[in-house]
């Protein structure tokens, strides 16, 4: 090593050493210290110009003692020496006992029995979301029906609004539940396929085809053709197989099985009675201030329990009720068992109820009919067609006998509670035979009392039929049908018997016709028809 280096290196170590072992300089109360290591003192060089390590001796005094490396402040908390104004203090250390742990008792056993188990609550089989998404999806494809104020509300004491669902194409409310089971389908598979005569059918028929999906009606031969060429007017496959409804309902579920068809029947889909609740969001809407909504729930019981949930979800002051035929009591014999009733040794009119012959109440539908519906009521058969006489004379509207049921109650007298109040009733189809439709409409107006039939004795005298028909002209009643007996009676000589069919505009004009052919003819004889 050179001269140079060696120098270089000796004033490097002492400043080093001078830098360790020189006294610590005071820090004023601005500048920034280390709490704990010091650690200013290991910085290379000297911290005053000109110090070095031979400046004065090491001493226990402020100025030529050597620091600590430990901050004095933080001696303190480990209790050993305290450096106060140069001086070290020792200070005792007492070891006292640690406090005593109390420990607790230990719990009471209990029995298993003296838990409360709170169960979860079970999950809603039908939601109000359901029911909204429902009401999205099919409002481009649907168009909303009317809820209007009817002719009939003076007449019973009561504002009564008409929810008429009878409008669709295919005239049934179950268009709606349909067309939403329809777009909710995971897979229509190479298509659908029905085997029932009824309106579910043919809501199937028509949305399937308009939703490009193919669809195939099994027919029984029995089937009448006007309906046969409506399925075929729809777009349906038609195809006529076996002699009953369960013939072909059989032969549909064969061919579904075998090529990959999907069997479509009415049943308690959440989907299916999601669709039919947006009924009760619709009249909800179009009628303000609602007291009661009435629907029947003959063949629908899933309209009776959508609309009940979509109704009591938006207001569950209002009242629901749900009516049904007299013949065909299944939900009011569900709710007395507490179960719904699988079978009811009754069997309705074919021709009036054909959507009730093969229909059955679900568990689903009924707890949601227990649970949300306020009152069942059944109304007759008689109420039920004077109920249609009623549409067709003052709505200017064609239903049939489930579409009437609703306001067959109101007619019954059956709902006093409901006198001054606003009540919306649904109409919920009318697809029936026109000459069933005749048939009914001549056995209302006998039910109405606008129909009578009498019998009357007349003399063989000249002039005497022809009294009796301007006694007729002159009642102001229409007289549709005569019938002239010559021998009818053995006991009177020279006597005719003669039956009459009369019509009356109502039951006072039939009342005072009864007692001025009584006056006029003490012979006559009022026949039941």
């Amino acid at each position: 090593m050179n001269f140079a280096a060696q120098l270089f290196y000796s004033s490097y170590l002492s400043e080093r050493l001078e830098r360790l072992y020189a006294p610590r300089p005071v820090l004023k109360g601005s500048e920034e210290n280390d709490p704990f290591w010091q650690r200013d003192e290991l910085r290379l060089g000297s911290g005053q110009p000109g110090g070095s390590f031979k400046s004065g001796p090491v001493t226990n005094g402020t100025v030529g003692r050597r620091p600590t490396l430990i901050e004095p402040e933080r001696l303190k908390d480990f209790g050993e020496e305290d450096l106060l104004n140069g001086d070290v203090k020792v200070h005792e250390t007492k070891v006292s006992e640690s406090p005593e742990i109390v420990l607790m008792d230990p719990p009471k056993t209990r029995r298993l029995s003296e838990f409360r188990i709170v169960p979860r609550p079970a999950p809603q089989f039908l939601r109000f979301e359901d029911i909204s998404a429902a009401a999205f999806r099919i409002q481009t494809e649907l168009q909303k029906t009317p809820c209007t104020y009817s002719r009939l509300s003076k007449q019973y004491g009561m504002e009564i609004y008409l929810k008429k669902e009878h409008l669709h194409y295919t005239g049934s409310v179950k268009e709606r539940g349909v067309l939403y089971l329809l777009c909710s389908l995971t897979q229509q598979r190479k298509g659908v396929i029905v085997a029932t005569d009824c309106n579910f059918s043919m809501a199937v028929a028509h949305h399937a085809v308009e939703l490009k999906i193919p669809v195939f009606v099994i027919m029984p031969s029995c089937c009448s053709s006007p309906r046969l060429r409506i399925y075929r007017d729809y777009g349906a496959m038609v195809i006529s197989y076996g002699s009953t409804g369960h013939d072909s309902q059989k032969h549909a579920r064969h061919l579904a099985s075998e090529n990959g068809y999907m069997y479509l029947e009415e049943d308690e889909s959440a989907a299916y009675l999601a669709g039919l609740g947006t009924v009760g969001m619709e009249i909800y809407e179009q009628v303000p201030k609602l007291d009661a909504v009435i629907v029947p729930a003959a063949g629908q019981y899933g309209l009776l329990a959508g609309t009940a949930a979509a109704i009591k979800h938006l207001n569950s002051k209002i009242l629901v009720i749900g009516i049904e035929p007299e013949s065909f009591p299944l939900l009011l014999q569900s709710l007395k068992t507490d179960s719904p009733v699988k079978d009811i040794h009754s069997i309705p009119n074919r021709k009036l109820y054909g959507d009730l012959m093969e229909r059955s109440l679900g568990e689903n539908t009924f707890q949601l009919a227990k649970k949300l519906v306020d009152k069942v009521i059944s109304v007759s058969e008689e109420d039920s067609l004077v109920a249609m006489l009623r549409f067709q004379e003052f709505e200017r509207s064609t239903v049939d006998t489930e579409g009437a049921m609703g306001l067959a109650a109101i007619l019954a007298g059956q709902l006093p509670e409901l006198r001054g109040k606003k009540v919306a009733v649904v109409v919920t189809s009318a697809n029936m035979d026109l000459e069933l439709v005749r048939q009914c409409v001549d056995r209302a107006l006998v039910l109405d009392d606008r129909v009578s039939k009498f019998s009357v004795q007349l003399g063989e005298w000249p002039g005497d039929m022809a009294k009796l028909l301007d006694f007729l002209s002159r009642e102001d009643v229409r007289l549709l049908d005569v019938c002239h007996r010559r021998q009818g009676d053995k006991t009177d000589l020279f006597k005719a018997k003669v039956e009459c069919v009369v019509e009356t505009r109502d039951r006072t004009q039939s009342a005072q016709l009864r007692k001025t052919l009584g006056e006029r003819y003490p012979s006559v004889c009022w026949l039941d028809r």
